[in-house]
C-alpha cells in the first residue's frame, strides 16, 4: 500500500508537470511569453529560472500553474489562444495514451478529462472564455457569467449524476 501511495503521488505530480509543459511549449512555439511557472501552491519553497521563466516549486504540491503574458496570447488569432489553453490537455491525453493501464496512465486521463470541463479557471473555462469573446466581438460580462455559472452548474449536475444516480 505504502509503494502504491507514492506511486500515485509521484504520478500526479509529473503528470501534472507535463501539462503545463504542455502550455508552456504550446505559448513558446507561438512566441507567446511565458512568465512563471510552478507545482504547488502557497509560499514558493525553491525556485530558479529557466529559458527566462521563474520556475517555482510551492509548499502544497496539489496544483501546477503556467503564468502566460495574456496580452500577447489574446493579441494571437482564436485558433492559436486554444492551441495554447488546449495543449496541457492534449500532453495528458497523449501521455494517459501511451501509458494506458497503468496508475500513470490513468491519472493523466483524468487530469485531461477534468481540465476539459468548463469550471472556473479550468482549461475547458479558459478556452470557453475564449470562444465566447470571439462570438460577441470582445468582452461580453453576461455571457462570461452566464457561461461561468451554467459551466459549474453542469459539473455539479454531473457529480450528483455520478455519485447518486
Amino acid at each position: 500500500m505504502f509503494l502504491f501511495t507514492i506511486n500515485v503521488a509521484v504520478s500526479f505530480v509529473v503528470a501534472m508537470i507535463l501539462h503545463e509543459i504542455g502550455h508552456w511549449g504550446a505559448a513558446r512555439a507561438l512566441n507567446v511569453r511565458v512568465l512563471q511557472a510552478g507545482v504547488g501552491w502557497g509560499p514558493k519553497i525553491v525556485g530558479v529560472t529557466i529559458w527566462g521563466v521563474d520556475c517555482q516549486l510551492r509548499a502544497l504540491p496539489l496544483g501546477a500553474f503556467t503564468r502566460i503574458d495574456m496580452a500577447g496570447l489574446q493579441r494571437r488569432p482564436v485558433g492559436q489562444q486554444l492551441l495554447v489553453l488546449g495543449a496541457g490537455v492534449g500532453m495528458n491525453l497523449v501521455f494517459g495514451l501511451l501509458t494506458f493501464g497503468t496508475t500513470f496512465g490513468l491519472i493523466n486521463l483524468a487530469l485531461a478529462v477534468g481540465n476539459i470541463l468548463p469550471l472556473y479557471q479550468l482549461d475547458g473555462w479558459k478556452g470557453g472564455m475564449v470562444i465566447c469573446r470571439q462570438i460577441f466581438g470582445g468582452r461580453n460580462p453576461h455571457a462570461e457569467w452566464t457561461f461561468t455559472i451554467l459551466g459549474g452548474l453542469l459539473v455539479t449536475a454531473l457529480v450528483v449524476q455520478a455519485l447518486f444516480v
